[in-house]
């Protein structure tokens, strides 16, 4: 059974640890984390909200940046085998090419925790994955589609994650599925913005010019906030007006584009909470203190937000979160 079907199996089960998990002290551990990079606002806020988790428990923190390279991670995590850390965490560039990596961190006994994103590897080789369900974020954005336009036609350009990436995998799955009840909506084109927002505004041009204009699409559907952000200013661009001539839908719930929907340029973003360290921390303490083994997929809520939900509160909830 691949990642990918996993996380979507395992949406039902608990989001966190018991109490008693929450009440054990991880103080003085040494905990490395090997970050994708800072492709993206939400990276930056994971980022940011990792940091201060690490700070509020104790935890001496050491920081890696791949810069969006898989050989940069498999190289962070090998100097954190050999500085003998106490647990890793790591956000997956990619979901393949990790078994040789993390079964040296198994040799040496230390535990391995996947954040926000999966890996195509046997399951004993980490301790446990704190996401989303990437698939789930991906059928709301679709079905949420399918209600705001209701019998009209429409064309949608999506604009995909990184390529082989678990996110763009699982989001795209997810939107295809929410959609395949209406026949009257269909993906017209398809292409990576690699999660960036100078990306998305450049395959947004190229949507456009080849799309009479922009004329003949109906929404944009964005991987990630940040290439609707770049998207946004495409179509504005165009002399187009985003969020009523062409829809844009979401994912991650990032500041910007909750200024977005204030401004009524984008339509609905799918939230991804950048605190996937508090569960993950939440898990070593219990399995340091008396070896509890956690739930293998820790799911994170997705939940949609629309101009009905407050969007400039949202944003000033939010602007302080390192995004």
């Amino acid at each position: 059974m691949s990642i990918i079907t996993k996380l979507a199996l395992a949406a039902g089960l608990a989001t966190a640890l018991s109490s008693g998990a929450l009440a054990q002290d991880i103080s003085g551990k040494v905990i490395g984390f090997s970050q994708i990079g800072s492709e993206s606002g939400w990276r930056a806020a994971e980022t940011s909200v990792t940091r201060q988790q690490a700070e509020e428990r104790g935890v001496d923190l050491k920081f890696a940046d791949a810069q969006q390279k898989q050989e940069n991670q498999i190289k962070a995590i090998r100097g954190f085998i050999a500085q003998g850390v106490d647990a890793i965490l790591v956000a997956p560039v990619v979901a393949t090419g990790w078994e040789d990596v993390l079964n040296e961190a198994k040799e040496a006994e230390i535990p391995v925790i996947l954040l926000d994103r999966g890996i195509d590897a046997p399951e004993d080789l980490y301790l446990t994955s704190v996401a989303s369900d990437q698939v789930l974020e991906g059928r709301v954005a679709g079905e949420w589609l399918v209600n705001e336009v209701g019998g009209e036609d429409c064309n949608v350009v999506e604009l995909q994650g990184t390529v082989g990436s678990s996110p763009a995998i699982n989001r795209k799955q997810g939107f295809e599925e929410g959609i395949a009840s209406a026949a009257n909506i269909t993906i017209s084109q398809s292409q990576t913005g690699d999660f960036t927002r100078s990306k998305g505004k450049e395959v947004m041009e190229a949507f456009l010019k080849s799309s009479n204009g922009g004329a003949d699409i109906c929404a944009v559907y964005a991987h990630n906030d940040d290439m609707a952000v770049g998207a946004i200013q495409a179509i504005k661009d165009a002399g187009l007006k985003p969020g009523e001539d062409i829809l844009v839908v979401s994912i991650d719930a990032v500041p910007d584009i909750f200024t977005a929907i204030a401004a009524g340029e984008a339509n609905a973003t799918v939230e991804l909470t950048p605190n996937m360290a508090g569960p993950a921390f939440d898990a070593l303490a219990a399995y340091w203190a008396d070896g509890t083994e956690p739930e293998k997929f820790i799911i994170t809520e997705s939940k949609l937000y629309t101009a009905a939900d407050d969007p400039q509160g949202e944003y000033d909830r939010r602007k302080d979160l390192g995004y």
